[in-house]
């Protein structure tokens, strides 16, 4: 047994030793076939006196293993060559065309993966075998909340829906027509109300007055079901309207992302009302005071960028004045996304 061993051993070691030498001096006898990647030898053909001789001749198609890193070099001198000779118009345009390139989700150029795979398998294709690539353009809610673009108006938005608008950029309700669903001074506030009036029915923003005036909120993508649930998204933001931290006239107010993952993005019990995260805008309403709002930031959403850690300012607990719930306008029939249990997201 020992022997068989041994005899295993080495041979792993003579394999180990084969490839970084092809790998450093290259031999024409292993080689990649871009149209063929599992062609990784070439025959070696002899003559009638036994002694090898390996044909130089080399086709467009085939590839050796450090011909990856050669073509590095040459595309560096060619486009040191090319920027040195280039029009600033054509400057321009292929800065815009790799921003382009950039928007339609491909990779840059100088990723070293992207370089890798595009070197032995060709440029990726815009639809792989007629399916459309995963984006940001049509899962919106897989990314980070967007903070320095803002949603444009929909006809049918009133005044406070208007207010709410820009920071719904990158969601699925950033065009889609809203409805107010849930208000605490019309339906109670309590959280059987709450529930009553925001389960399945999709992802919703939360829209909160605080007795000072202060406009805040969140957004929550996976919406309410009362199962129990930790509802995950990274797509999930708090939001203040206005105030100091707008960075200029033009920013409706500012939105904190989801940080620390997708995981408890909102927690969703039937007994207590939104709660973002386990204390970064918790509403419980509750009959001994069912007007108390909490925050605490920086465990589950960010801090503001002077490290405030509270999303009313100085203070971790306000009263709110008036807390309302606005959803998304379905056709009848159309899918409302996210209005059952999620697997695994059970407490």
């Amino acid at each position: 047994m020992t022997i068989y061993w041994r005899m295993i051993c080495s041979l792993g070691r003579l394999v180990t030793l084969c490839a970084i030498i092809s790998f450093l001096h290259p031999s024409e006898a292993w080689i990649s076939i871009r149209k063929s990647p599992l062609s990784l030898l070439k025959k070696i053909t002899c003559d009638a006196s036994t002694t090898c001789t390996r044909s130089t001749k080399r086709t467009t198609s085939q590839l050796y293993f450090g011909d990856f890193f050669k073509s590095i070099l040459n595309e560096k001198n060619e486009n040191i060559s090319s920027t040195s000779s280039s029009s600033p118009a054509t400057k321009s345009d292929e800065k815009n065309t790799k921003q382009q390139e950039l928007e339609n989700n491909n990779f840059s150029d100088d990723d070293p993966v992207e370089k890798i795979f595009n070197f032995f398998f060709g440029k990726k294709e815009e639809t792989p075998f007629g399916l459309a690539r995963f984006g940001r353009s049509r899962f919106p809610e897989q990314y980070p909340a967007i903070k320095d673009e803002w949603a444009l108006p929909v006809s049918t938005d009133d005044k406070e829906m208007a207010l709410i608008r820009p920071f719904l950029k990158g969601t699925n309700l950033e065009t889609r027509a809203l409805k107010l669903t849930y208000d605490a001074n019309r339906n109670g506030w309590n959280a059987a109300a709450f529930h009553r009036c925001v389960d399945r029915l999709g992802g919703g923003i939360v829209v909160c007055i605080t007795q000072s005036g202060l406009v805040c909120g969140g957004y929550n993508p996976k919406g309410w079901v009362s199962y129990g649930e930790y509802r995950g998204s990274i797509a999930a933001f708090l939001y203040v309207v206005g105030g100091k931290y707008a960075q200029n006239s033009n920013f409706p107010g500012y939105k904190l992302q989801k940080v620390g993952g997708p995981g408890l993005a909102q927690i969703d019990l039937p007994e207590s009302g939104p709660s973002f995260g386990a204390d970064s805008l918790v509403i419980p309403l509750r009959a001994e005071n069912p007007r108390i709002a909490r925050s605490k930031l920086g465990s589950y959403y960010e801090r503001f960028p002077d490290g405030v850690s509270s999303l009313f300012g100085n203070v971790p607990s306000v009263q709110l004045k008036e807390l309302r719930v606005y959803h998304g306008v379905y056709e009848e029939g159309e899918y409302i996304p996210f209005t059952d249990a999620e697997p695994f997201a059970l407490s």
